[in-house]
């Protein structure tokens, strides 16, 4: 066992949250073990087994619109979400510690409207909500608000900035102490004390009387997943987490640290003012001789042979359903052309040409065939082996300052989580990098986090 005593930050503890995603492949939803995508049960089970597990927060993805390949849906997608803020109210009455941290758009929202959701599922729920604020500037997903993808993306960060900044004068609308807190008071409220909310800008002409006083934590957390230039200053600016993508390699994840701390001071911010938390997936084996196995089962399950070929198919800028994808790659080159604007293409801004090169060379060598070696290309995310060994390297990160914690993103539901509970957490205990118990009542005091930006002198 490694001593955490040794680290820079010796008393950093690590912050766990469950990322329940909005749309992907990953999820292994075939398995005789998968549950349902969309039935409450699923959600019910994953939020109870993270809040038996001592977690922050239950973190939901979001998809406004069904992925497209081709002009077809892409029907090898696990979708159907249902809406994030209607979810996680009703999580809200099952459980009672642990965060609900909504995605929520601002380039396809009103910042009146959403204040008010977010707001009311952190006073529904004793001040346990948070907001992960995000962009888009998909084409296909401003379809539903007929804009198209009209912002770039400077603008877009412009917008989520006074977006933020209108919803945050909204929460903070109410002084402390405008409700009675007897009977004998003479009225409900003081009308003093709520304050109606201008706010004209480029983007929004608000003015409004807002409905609800501050919940127990102020107002909702804010997480923010930006990882361009743009989007890591706008997290210094506005965030009080990060939700980045940084999970994987130690050096990688110390550098988006070290960078964002940077930013934090630039911004007059301490630098310890914001929790990181990347985005990883965790998978254990009792044993160290059954790693491997494991994770070659994860793979085989998330990347099925239909997958393979679409992903293939995005390399070679046409449809490959009619391939084996047991056979061999494909002998001519890839056409220059993205498959489809409205599916996305994976390493982005990488010559197609080159990585075909590097497929054929890989899949000569290794004598791998198409879904192979798709499957051995495709980074491996995460951390694998042991309870004992992902224990010991989750303290490194944290105590190293690479991470503040992690959003594990399960690749079983509803019951991707157990082993993590029942395995990873006593170990994290038995080294003290893990609360033994909720020590908090509201997602701001999981997280460790100064009140809102807002309300400091």
């Amino acid at each position: 066992m490694v001593s955490v005593t040794d680290f820079p930050r010796p008393d950093a503890q690590v912050h766990f949250g469950v990322f329940f995603q909005g749309v992907n492949h990953t999820t292994i939803w075939s398995d005789p073990a998968g549950g349902s995508q969309i039935d409450f049960e699923t959600f019910r089970r994953v939020a109870l087994t993270a809040e038996r597990g001592l977690f922050d927060a239950f973190f939901l993805g979001e998809g406004l619109r069904l992925r497209e390949q081709d002009g077809a849906i892409l029907e090898l997608d696990i979708a159907g979400r249902p809406d994030a803020i209607t979810q996680l109210a009703a999580l809200a009455g099952i459980t009672r510690h642990i965060g609900l941290v909504a995605t929520q758009n601002t380039t396809y929202n009103e910042p009146a409207d959403l204040a008010r959701k977010l707001g009311s599922l952190d006073v529904l729920s004793g001040g346990r909500a948070g907001w992960n604020a995000v962009t888009t500037d998909n084409a296909w997903t401003g379809a539903n608000f007929r804009r198209g993808g009209f912002l770039d993306h400077a603008l877009r960060y412009e917008r989520a900035a006074e977006f933020v900044a209108t919803v945050r004068a909204i929460w903070d609308a109410w002084d402390d102490g405008a409700i009675a807190t007897s009977q004998q008071s003479p009225a409900w409220a003081s009308a003093e004390a709520i304050h109606p909310v201008v706010r004209t800008g480029p983007h929004f002409d608000v003015r409004i009387s807002p409905t609800l006083p501050r919940s127990a934590q102020g107002h909702p957390v804010i997480f923010q997943a930006g990882d361009s230039p743009a989007g890591r200053d706008f997290a210094a600016a506005h965030a009080d987490v990060i939700f980045s993508r940084h999970g994987t390699h130690f050096d990688d994840a110390l550098a988006f640290a070290t960078d964002i701390r940077a930013r934090l001071r630039a911004a007059g911010r301490p630098e310890d003012d914001i929790r990181i938390l990347p985005g990883t997936q965790i998978i254990l084996a009792e044993k160290e001789s059954e790693v491997e196995e494991k994770v070659r089962w994860v793979k085989n399950g998330q990347y099925t042979g239909q997958t393979a070929l679409s992903l293939a198919g995005q390399i070679w800028g046409r449809d490959l359903s009619g391939l084996d994808p047991d056979g061999p790659l494909p002998a001519d080159d890839p056409q220059p052309r993205p498959i489809s604007e409205t599916r996305g293409a994976p390493r982005a801004g990488q010559d197609p040409a080159a990585i075909a090169r590097d497929w054929r060379a890989r899949a000569e060598a290794e004598n791998l065939s198409l879904r192979e070696v798709v499957i051995a290309s495709t980074e491996r995310s995460g951390f694998a082996g042991t309870p004992a060994r992902v224990a010991d390297e989750l303290a490194r990160w944290v105590r190293h300052g690479a991470s503040d914690g992690f959003n594990i993103s399960p690749y079983l539901v509803p019951t991707g989580l157990d082993e993590i509970v029942d395995w990873l957490v006593p170990e994290l205990q038995e080294r003290g990098v893990y609360r033994t118990e909720y020590t908090g009542a509201t997602l701001r005091e999981h997280l460790e986090l100064r009140e809102p930006l807002t309300r400091r002198s």
